[in-house]
């Protein structure tokens, strides 16, 4: 029973040599060297300040404290800046990327032929918040409710190839019959926001809450713009006590709920954070301990407060678990889900 006990300690006792050995090389490695934060939305929108702000705190919580910078790499949804973390960008953990959720199902529900990776493959670092997509409508609109939107028209913008911004729409009159009237060539959301401001457009779907509430919140304090329905299952509590209403509640079958449950699916993984596959696992590791310590700082989230940035930690192996998920969905629904997103494609 003895030499039981020494061998197990023997063992515990090498682990963790083993651990602070690996730690150390983490710590070497990152020394002196410089992270890129690759944001793959354009500059100014909610996923841009997210990451600036984050970029701002993260190094003293990584090994080594490394510099942090954050380049922009938008376009085609946010598949060009994740086409080049997984094909074409470092793979020894300096490049971590700020991603859009809907990259991450555009090989099951998107154009397969612009995707070069897998998205099961990335190694998920955790996700800044779980958020709900919303349609937000000037209050000047002519379709005051969103079940006026069966019967009146709503102007709303779309960025070239940005997903969220044309798929959510599009699905919506898919599969509930609105009547969003989509006009595509915007320059990213920013530009769209802008137009809203102008009178151009009258409203934007498939924006995130919690970035559009923390770029404009002069919007809903002004009345200029209201939230007009929430484009996820479960809602935001603040939105649900503002009686804000669900589009999933507007299902009149089960199949219909189960497409759009699925669409709406990436919004609990709202800002994800990931890297290469091939990144060496240690300093994977390292990563989400620091992104952990990162959105649990009091100055970062004190900080955060008063930029309007809604913080809600899921953990990098949480993430892993729902990609998992999602592309296990049956494949009868999947396809019925691509088809109301993409009826022409």
């Amino acid at each position: 029973m003895g030499r039981s006990k020494c061998a197990a300690c023997a063992l515990v006792g090498a682990i963790a040599v083993l651990n602070q050995a690996r730690a150390q090389d983490v710590a070497e490695f990152y020394k002196g060297k410089t992270i890129t934060v690759l944001v793959s939305n354009d500059p100014g929108g909610g996923f841009d300040t997210y990451a600036r702000q984050i970029a701002r705190y993260l190094p003293a919580h990584i090994p080594g404290n490394p510099a942090v910078v954050v380049q922009n790499m938008p376009g085609a949804g946010g598949t060009v800046g994740t086409n080049w973390i997984y094909a074409i960008g470092p793979r020894d953990g300096t490049v971590l990327g700020a991603v859009h959720p809907a990259a991450l199902v555009e090989p099951i529900l998107g154009d397969k032929n612009k995707v070069r990776y897998n998205p099961a493959r990335f190694n998920y670092i955790g996700s800044a918040n779980s958020d709900v997509f919303v349609c937000v409508v000037r209050a000047d609109a002519p379709a005051k409710t969103f079940a006026d939107a069966f019967s009146k028209e709503v102007i709303v913008g779309a960025a070239g190839d940005a997903a969220a911004l044309r798929d959510m729409p599009t699905l919506l009159n898919s599969v509930l019959g609105t009547k969003f009237k989509i006009i595509m060539g915007y320059n990213g959301s920013h530009a769209i926001q802008l137009a809203v401001e102008k009178g151009e457009l009258q409203g934007q779907c498939g924006v995130a809450w919690s970035g559009v509430l923390a770029v404009h919140p002069d919007w809903f304090s002004s009345g200029l713009v209201k939230p007009f329905v929430q484009e996820e299952v479960n809602g935001y509590p603040t939105l649900n006590q503002m009686g804000v209403p669900k589009s999933v509640d507007f299902a009149k079958t089960p199949e219909q709920r189960a497409i759009l449950e699925l669409a709406y699916g990436y919004e609990v993984i709202g800002r994800p954070y990931l890297m290469a596959p091939e990144a060496p696992a240690e300093r994977v590791t390292a990563m989400r301990k620091a992104f952990l310590d990162t959105l649990s700082d009091p100055v970062f989230l004190a900080d955060a407060s008063k930029m309007r940035l809604d913080i809600q930690l899921v953990s990098g192996e949480d993430v892993q678990k729902h990609i998992a998920k999602l592309f296990a969905t049956p494949a009868e629904i999947v396809e019925k889900t691509r088809k109301a997103i993409r009826p022409d494609g």
